[in-house]
């Protein structure tokens, strides 16, 4: 069991992994380099913990302590108790929640190795809306996608709010980087895959009629909000594919987007 730490000092160093919270920039660097990243919520907090990464402390207010009573039994690091107005101060902004958690990555698989064993992959390119990126993650994972791949540019899924968007999802589907984009498309084509490049282009193909749930192996590739697939993964793709639009509407937001088309590639699939 873990013990239970007041601490009143908001420059006390043990709270080190919570400072600046809000700082995009400091933290996309600090989180990967210092191999942690943030779990909000008692919700995503436990299912952090479900998909097996190791926690290195916990902070909580008050109220929060029995909330979090089992998990502080079974943790093997520090429970750090604060007032809410001080985990204001050293976070950047009121913890709605009650509850953080500093968690431990873990190296991220090779794509190949995804790849080996997965039949529905999404593929991102260049999407760093972190409030995208966890969209897409739920949807992929409440939709049955195997595995996601993501441009060297696309923002961290494990980012707090990536995580917080996808209530945690971003622990349920496996992930990897392509270190070379576009040029790493053809290995994810030669491990079998149709590459279906998702875009409004008036001569992309209507996503039913190429039907992709009846495909053996299928790479949907999303661009990010506003300028979609560049020309060069447009061109890497085995065929482009649309969402029909009524209204005169002329695209979704790419997480909505995702969702629809996740659907259509998977739909008849057993889901896990």
């Amino acid at each position: 069991m873990a013990e239970l730490l007041t601490i009143d000092d908001p420059d006390d160093p043990r709270l080190h992994d919570y400072t600046g919270l809000t700082d995009v920039e400091l933290r996309r660097r600090r989180e990967p380099e210092e191999g942690l990243f943030i779990a909000e919520g008692e919700k995503v907090i436990r299912r952090a913990l479900q998909a097996g990464y190791g926690m290195r402390s916990m902070l909580l207010s008050a109220k929060w302590v029995d909330v979090m009573r089992d998990v502080i039994d079974e943790a093997r690091a520090p429970v750090y108790v604060v007032d809410p107005a001080l985990a204001e101060r050293v976070t950047g902004y009121h913890v709605h929640r009650g509850a953080l958690a500093s968690m431990r990555r873990e190296p991220l698989p090779a794509a190949r190795d995804l790849l080996a064993t997965a039949r529905r992959v999404a593929v991102m390119e260049s999407v760093n809306d972190h409030t995208n990126i966890g969209a897409i993650f739920r949807s992929a994972a409440a939709l049955g996608m195997d595995a996601v791949l993501l441009s060297p540019d696309c923002a961290d899924p494990l980012y707090r709010r990536s995580v917080k968007v996808s209530m945690g999802a971003v622990f349920a589907v496996p992930y990897a980087r392509l270190d070379s984009w576009p040029h790493d498309l053809e290995a994810v084509r030669e491990a079998g895959f149709r590459l279906l490049a998702l875009t409004p282009a008036e001569q992309a193909v209507p996503l039913d009629e190429v039907a992709p749930h009846r495909m053996e192996r299928v790479a949907l590739m999303l661009g990010a909000e506003g300028e979609g697939l560049s020309a060069r993964a447009l061109r890497a793709a085995d065929t482009w594919v649309r969402i029909p639009m009524a209204h005169g509407v002329d695209s979704l937001n790419v997480g909505a987007a995702a969702a629809v088309a996740f659907y259509a590639v998977t739909s008849g699939r057993p889901q896990p």
